[in-house]
């Protein structure tokens, strides 16, 4: 189990991956998230792929939730051609909960 939060990127990133593999995940998807996967023509199942697979490299930002922080994951995904995407999550180890926050190409302005 990872420590309390914030943590230093590589034990989020290896937080989040568990998490994000877990047989007890759940996932919460705000319209933001949802509305940005649309635009760029991608799937929930591309922002899934970059949780389970994606690195973190830079220190949270804390969220509006008491002692929840929100974490940049970064990857490739299936329908991103050779583009890297960015979710922003924020994960909760204690209830097996991820929170999608939004999603972007780290190449875009």
């Amino acid at each position: 189990m990872a420590p309390s939060q914030p943590w230093k990127p590589s034990d989020a990133t290896d937080a989040v991956r568990t998490l994000a593999k877990g047989d007890r995940l759940q996932v919460t998807y705000t319209n933001h998230v949802r509305d940005r996967l649309e635009e760029r023509g991608l799937t929930t199942g591309d922002a899934l792929y970059v949780l389970k697979h994606g690195f973190v490299y830079e220190h949270p930002q804390e969220s509006t939730q008491a002692g929840l922080y929100k974490y940049r994951v970064e990857s490739r995904s299936p329908n991103s051609g050779s583009r890297t995407l960015r979710v922003v999550v924020i994960p909760d180890v204690t209830r097996c909960w991820l929170k999608l926050v939004t999603v972007m190409f780290i190449d875009e302005t």
